[in-house]
């Protein structure tokens, strides 16, 4: 007998379990069909919707898409659950949760109370059932503030990540990139590199030249090298001077074996941040990074969405109390969000999630030169991602980034962002911006060079 099913114009559509349901309610993307866990037509997904909207939210604490005793995400998603929070949802399926969140009762203070309660799964499953709007307004009404040497996701701001990659990691073409973004009024959720020599000794010297040109304009900034946790903890053992632990999670306990990390990795590279006692006004210093896509590509998503996956992920990065989270929407590539359609579908899918599970989300909005997208997508996007209340995205030179090869945003998207949608960056960055004569007292761009930096610009000049 199907667990679920519902009937169209006389066929009936059935579905053995949660997780074939769930995939089927999800909007088409070439990553399930490649995974052959997508609906076969339009309407056996309508079909999927309708029935997933009437499945009760106690349901997903009672069946667990992968086995608790096979995973331990499973097995935090499960025991990190706060059923006081769930108690005002307990009632609703999936149908009445998205009216439950669009209603002006759920505002930013409520749901901040329930974030504990939602799961990962619910989470997914109400997105499945909601327009692009649906997850803007909602996400929008979600807050989730960190603080490590600024405050990042206050309501009103966009905050940037200045990503000053380079193919040799040249010091010069870094400082220059760097240089840069900052007079653009970018690097205020973090200056980060993604290395292109990714041993420890290459890691601990961009870490030394990050944090100099910090301490030397007293940037209320802090810096990141995205490299393996494990390569931040021995640059910590040597000494380094490191503010954020980043690395990349996924969904399932085999998806993040194919990274090579599990949870207690994780929290000994936040204790040994921690230990470091870095911070200025918080001690939020983990940095993750997720994707559609990853777990499947490590053929370990238990057969599971790409999106539902995507969502579990967010439990292990809420588990750890990040500064920052993104989602790297475009960046596997055509196999997994084929088109600028299915690109911005789960840029906003992602976002809404992670802010739903109370996560300070970002986004990299962007796409392999392979994927049949291009920046007029990313400019819809990066529009409704800031009316939807994004923490922070990408600030890459050119919006071209020349190490990794792929498309982003650019210094100058950001500050159209900003102008458009009213926004302003962190407001410790804010001030430095405003005394270091980057900007002005309405906080526009200053036409002549800051003069803190003209010796700079002689330098990368010579």
């Amino acid at each position: 007998m199907p667990r679920f099913s519902h009937t169209i114009d006389g066929h009936t559509y059935a579905f053995a379990s949660l997780k074939e349901l769930l995939a089927k309610a999800t909007p088409l993307r070439s990553g399930d069909v490649l995974a052959g866990v997508a609906a076969a037509s339009a309407r056996e997904r309508v079909a999927a919707q309708l029935a997933l909207a009437d499945v009760p939210l106690l349901t997903f604490l009672n069946e667990a898409l992968v086995p608790y005793e096979d995973d331990e995400v499973t097995r935090l998603i499960i025991d990190s659950h706060d059923r006081a929070a769930f108690a005002s949802l307990s009632h609703l399926c999936v149908g009445d949760f998205r009216d439950w969140l669009l209603d002006d009762a759920a505002d930013t203070q409520t749901l901040s109370e329930v974030a504990a309660g939602i799961t990962p799964e619910m989470a997914a499953a109400v997105s499945k059932i909601m327009r692009l709007q649906d997850l803007v307004l909602v996400a929008r009404k979600c807050q989730a503030v960190t603080a490590f040497r600024n405050t990042l996701g206050l309501a009103g701001r966009l905050s940037t990540r200045l990503q000053p990659n380079h193919p040799t990691d040249d010091a010069t073409g870094i400082a220059a990139s760097m240089l840069d973004g900052l007079l653009l009024g970018s690097g205020d959720a973090v200056i980060g590199i993604n290395p292109a020599t990714d041993n420890v000794v290459q890691v601990v010297a961009l870490l030394q030249l990050l944090d100099a040109v910090i301490d030397q304009y007293q940037i209320p900034t802090q810096s990141c090298v995205l490299t393996h946790i494990t390569n931040t903890l021995e640059a910590i053992r040597r000494g380094a001077p490191v503010d954020l632990v980043f690395q990349s999670v996924a969904g399932t306990q085999a998806a993040n074996r194919s990274f090579g990390i599990d949870l207690s990795l994780l929290a000994e590279g936040r204790a040994a941040a921690l230990s470091l006692g870095r911070g200025t006004v918080g001690r939020n210093v983990m940095y993750f990074e997720t994707g559609q896509g990853s777990a499947l590509s490590a053929s370990a998503h238990h057969g599971m969405d790409q999106q539902t996956c995507e969502a579990r992920a967010y439990a292990v990065a809420r588990a750890f109390q990040p500064l920052l989270v993104n989602a790297v929407v475009g960046f596997i590539g055509p196999e997994y969000l084929y088109d600028g359609k299915q690109i911005l579908r789960a840029g906003l899918e992602d976002h809404f999630c992670a802010k739903l599970l109370g996560l300070p989300m970002g986004c990299d909005v962007c796409y392999t030169n392979h994927a049949e997208a291009d920046q007029d997508d990313m400019d819809a996007l990066l529009t409704m991602l800031g009316v939807a209340g994004c923490n922070f995205i990408m600030g890459v030179p050119g919006a071209d980034d020349i190490m990794l090869g792929y498309q982003s945003t650019s210094f100058h998207d950001a500050l159209y962002a900003r102008r458009v949608l009213g926004l302003r960056p962190a407001p410790e960055f804010e001030a430095w911006l405003a005394r270091m004569q980057i900007t002005d007292a309405q906080g526009l761009l200053h036409t002549a060079l800051a003069p803190a930096f003209q010796a700079a610009l002689l330098r990368l000049d010579d």
